[in-house]
């Protein structure tokens, strides 16, 4: 029994320095932001005339401007492919967002800025789909 016991106390000290590399936890991160931008963009995207407020749409902005941070933090641990994916998703999608951002109800009217917002929420959705596809999070 006491060699039982001390076996699986080994196998328990040796298992639990199998932890996970630094590239896996990296492409860990990029994978939870990934998730993390695409609710967000989903939220967005799904927003009507009558239940946006800027709040929300800020609050999305911002949410997805951390996920984009994390995603640039945890690329220098990548390495091939899935580092030239998250680099490649990062700058494409980055600029859509800043220009989201930027132009963040300029319209002159409310009717405007709405239509504006809808077009512009279409087209981060897109650009997500585009810029994220290539990531590979299997």
């Amino acid at each position: 029994m006491r060699t039982l016991c001390s076996c699986l106390v080994a196998l328990a000290v040796v298992l639990a320095g199998c932890g996970e590399s630094k590239e896996e936890t990296a492409q860990s991160s990029v994978c939870g932001a990934r998730a993390g931008i695409q609710k967000q963009v989903q939220e967005l995207d799904g927003l009507t005339a009558s239940t946006v407020t800027l709040d929300g749409v800020k609050s999305s902005l911002r949410s997805i401007g951390d996920d984009l941070t994390t995603i640039k933090n945890a690329q220098g641990e990548l390495s091939g492919d899935r580092k030239d994916q998250a680099e490649r998703a990062w700058q494409s999608f980055r600029g859509d967002v800043k220009d989201v951002r930027e132009n963040l109800l300029k319209s002159l009217s409310a009717a405007d800025a709405k239509q504006q917002l809808a077009s512009s929420f279409d087209a981060l959705a897109a650009s997500f789909r585009s810029s994220f596809a290539p990531v590979d999070c299997s």
